[in-house]
C-alpha cells in the first residue's frame, strides 16, 4: 500500500503516534478526489487509475489505524526487517502468558468467559501499543520490533477469539 500510504502521511509525519480523526479527514478528502463515482463518465484508463487509487487509499487507511500494522511498515519504511514470531521467543514468561490465554480460550464454554478473555486480550494490546509508542518515540526500533512480535501473538488470540465467538 505504499503509494497509498505515502499520501496519507507526509515524510515529516513518520510518527507511530497518529491523530486519528486527522487521519480520517485526510482519508476522505483523498478518497473523494480519486472515488471511482467521480470518473463513470471518464476514459477506461481513467476509471481504471480511479480504482486502483481508491483501493490503495483504503488498505493504506486500514494499515494506519491498526497499530499492528502501522508499526510493522514504520519498522519496513526504515530498513528493518520483517518482524517474526520468533522475535520474542527468548522470553518465556511472554509464552508461558500466551499459552495460558490459549488455554482459557480453548476451555472457554460460555459468552462471559470469552469476554473476560476478551477484556485481557485488549488490556494487553492496549499495554504493548504504549510501550511500542515509547520505543518508537526513542528511535529504538529493535525493542519496537520485539514488541511488534508480542502484538502478532495476540493479534492471532484476537483472531482465534472471533473465530469462537461466531455462531456455529
Amino acid at each position: 500500500p505504499a503509494a497509498g500510504l505515502t499520501r496519507l502521511v507526509s515524510r515529516s509525519d513518520r510518527s507511530f503516534r497518529i491523530d486519528a480523526q486527522q487521519l480520517q479527514r485526510r482519508f476522505r478528502s483523498l478518497q473523494r478526489a480519486v472515488h471511482p463515482d467521480r470518473f463513470g463518465q471518464r476514459p477506461p484508463k481513467e476509471q481504471h487509475y480511479s480504482e486502483q487509487h481508491s483501493s490503495l487509499i483504503n488498505k493504506a487507511y486500514q494499515t494506519l489505524l491498526n497499530p499492528l500494522s502501522r508499526g510493522l511498515y514504520l519498522l519496513e519504511l526504515s530498513g528493518v526487517e520483517p518482524v517474526k514470531e520468533t522475535d520474542c521467543d527468548a522470553d518465556s514468561a511472554f509464552l508461558m502468558e500466551i499459552m495460558e490465554i490459549n488455554e482459557k480460550l480453548a476451555e472457554a464454554k460460555n459468552e462471559d468467559s470469552l469476554e473476560e478473555i476478551e477484556t485481557l486480550i485488549k488490556v494487553k494490546q492496549e499495554e504493548l501499543t504504549k510501550e511500542v509508542t515509547a520505543a518508537f518515540e526513542r528511535d529504538d526500533l529493535e525493542e519496537a520490533k520485539k514488541l511488534l512480535a508480542k502484538m502478532k501473538y495476540f493479534a492471532n488470540l484476537e483472531d482465534k477469539l472471533k473465530a469462537k465467538k461466531v455462531p456455529s
